[in-house]
């Protein structure tokens, strides 16, 4: 019997500074809803979708961005989506900025920042966490740019790695292989690969990137930015052979353009469903986890082909170098 999954890639319009954490969720369990009246199993939120995406929003002192942050998991607020999860029987995926108090690798307990994801299953149980690892933009005010991208100020890098787990979702009491990545992880192939290696079937991800590229200081082409989020998702996913649910926010939000186009991409690499709109809008699609197989067992059969002893710079070396001059 094929194993197969009904998924749902939520994606959000543009959350405003203004708008509040219930503003966020009311649309978010409108989403759900809908989702459960077409079937779906596991949806899948954006990132940073309770707030909007505040690192474009600079503080001197980031104590005074606490309230951007969540402290628990659900909290009062958020309860209402896990609710949601129970009655209908609904796996989702939430991004969002995480405050924590724990050690850091010196061993001193100290207030930590982190770019989050989470891992709902249907009996509203939390069953995967994931810190952003690759964080994009800048750490100080840069005067130089029209809208700010300060990841590296509010956030630290994410230390649980790249985790895949194995658990029941939807109509599968055998369970899926899940993992999660968030935003700029999408463009680095060792992100895929990591969980290629931990057998993923799907991977989850959400994004809120500008349509205009500052830093390319017009070597970028507009068209340019949605072709290579799709290129990096699609890539990953045939190379891992694995499914992909890539999920935006969109719109114009505080002044700021933020293009969507949220896919699901199966394990050749197509895209199978897009959003077509700047607003709340749920694209559906039956995912055959049984594609995963053609991959894995042919040209991506890992314990086949694969030669990690000739891989050892992409583990040892940082920044790259220049060759050998002969």
């Amino acid at each position: 019997m094929a194993r197969r999954i009904t998924v749902g890639a939520a994606q959000l319009g543009a959350i405003q500074k203004a708008d509040s954490r219930k503003v966020a969720i009311d649309r978010m369990l409108a989403l759900m809803a809908e989702g459960q009246r077409r079937g779906v199993e596991l949806m899948v939120f954006p990132e940073l979708a309770l707030t909007t995406f505040f690192p474009r929003h600079y503080v001197e002192n980031l104590d005074e961005a606490d309230h951007w942050y969540e402290t628990a998991m659900p909290s009062n607020e958020t309860a209402p989506l896990f609710e949601a999860a129970r009655k209908y029987r609904m796996g989702f995926h939430l991004g969002y900025a995480e405050l924590t108090h724990e050690a850091d690798e010196t061993g001193v307990e100290r207030k930590r920042r982190f770019n989050t994801a989470i891992l709902v299953n249907p009996d509203g149980r939390i069953v995967l966490k994931y810190r952003k690892v690759h964080l994009p933009g800048h750490a100080e005010f840069d005067p130089a740019r029209t809208v700010q991208h300060l990841e590296k100020r509010f956030f630290e890098v994410g230390n649980l790695g790249f985790p895949v787990v194995r658990s029941p979702m939807g109509r599968r009491d055998e369970g899926l292989n899940m993992g999660m990545m968030i935003c700029n992880d999408r463009r680095w192939p060792e992100a895929w690969r990591v969980m290629g290696l931990q057998s993923v079937e799907l991977v989850m991800l959400g994004y809120n990137t500008p349509s205009i590229n500052q830093d390319a200081k017009g070597w970028e082409a507009h068209h340019l930015r949605v072709f290579h989020s799709h290129l990096s998702i699609q890539a990953g996913c045939y190379q891992n052979a694995c499914w992909g649910i890539g999920v935006a926010k969109a719109g114009i939000e505080d002044g700021a353009e933020l293009f969507g186009h949220s896919i699901i991409v199966n394990p050749q690499g197509e895209i199978v469903a897009m959003a077509d709109t700047w607003e709340d809008q749920l694209v559906t699609h039956d995912c055959d986890l049984d594609m995963c197989r053609l991959g894995r067992t042919s040209i991506f059969n890992f314990a086949a082909h694969r030669r990690p002893e000739h891989y050892t710079r992409i583990t040892s070396q940082v920044g790259a170098v220049e060759p050998p001059v002969v």
